[in-house]
């Protein structure tokens, strides 16, 4: 067992930092890769039709099961497994389930890379002891989830083998095609704003976001999906992580993690408080509907 996610340790420090967000449609990208994770998308999520309401429901799950606390963090690994075990389908000819080990195992190793590549693009890279406490205190979140022990790597090194190993297997499909057009064509979040304010807003975010896919994928998957990726655009990434990590690196730590800790500990005041959140938001509870 790792050491509890409390202030100051790996978890604590790296996984909730602001400078994730900037992988999150990457590793959209990466999760329904797995043929398994796409047709569940496919057939059970909204992702398409209310991409906002999704991205502020998985939000609020990795927020209670990391910033949470223990109590907190057993309530949404349960309840994540329960709505799992009803996603059900049928692809390529054959049936699927939402608690398939390997594609439930996969979803969690691509939120367990996440913040690791985001100090490596954007920040300092981990140090050794850095990176053998967070995925040790990952494992222990993963355990809570239902993952398998044998589809928890038993350290670092070994974790990157088998994360290579999947991606070497991936191509791709049709739910990534989808999930690259609804990032260009992205509804506006709220009805009220007029479509000549949303629509250059739309264009630019839809560059933005697709510029740091083909930036943050892992090279020969970037190819297999047809991703053009220059010298030119190398040096305009280089340029804008630079950036990134001159701006954010005086930045303690608590704060940069602030609005997932934040988050986190209203989501589970919500959870005690079911009427208070039904009132609010008109749903029965935080991240009601599941994240992948």
């Amino acid at each position: 067992m790792a050491r509890p996610i409390v202030r100051g340790t790996a978890a604590w420090r790296y996984f909730g930092d602001f400078r994730d967000a900037f992988l999150a449609e990457q590793v959209l990208v990466l999760q329904v890769a797995h043929p398994v994770v796409a047709a569940g998308v496919r057939d059970h999520s909204d992702y398409t039709s209310d991409p906002w309401t999704r991205l502020m429901r998985t939000g609020a799950s990795l927020s209670i099961y990391v910033y949470g606390g223990d109590a907190g963090a057993r309530v949404e690994a349960a309840r994540l497994r329960a709505l799992h075990r009803t996603f059900t389908g049928v692809a390529d000819g054959k049936r699927y389930s939402g608690l398939d080990p390997a594609a439930y195992a996969w979803v969690h190793a691509t939120l367990v890379k996440v913040p690791v590549d985001a100090q490596r693009f954007f920040g300092r890279e981990l140090s050794t002891s850095e990176l053998d406490e967070y995925y040790a205190q990952m494992c222990d979140v993963g355990r809570m989830l239902g993952v398998r022990e044998r589809d928890l790597p038993p350290d670092w090194a070994a974790f990157e083998r088998y994360h290579d190993s999947m991606v070497a297997g991936f191509s791709v499909n049709q739910t990534i095609v989808e999930l690259f057009e609804t990032i260009r064509t992205v509804r506006k979040p709220a009805g009220w704003l007029p479509d000549r304010w949303w629509l250059p807003v739309c264009r630019a975010q839809a560059r933005g976001q697709l510029f740091l896919i083909r930036a943050t994928l892992p090279p020969a998957f970037r190819e297999r999906l047809g991703l053009q990726w220059t010298e030119r655009d190398q040096r305009r990434f280089d340029r804008f992580a630079a950036c990134v990590r001159v701006v954010s690196t005086p930045i303690p730590a608590g704060a940069r993690t602030a609005h997932m800790r934040w988050i986190g500990k209203l989501n589970v005041w919500f959870r005690a408080h079911p009427r208070v959140y039904r009132a609010l938001v008109r749903r029965d509870g935080p991240g009601a509907k599941p994240s992948s």
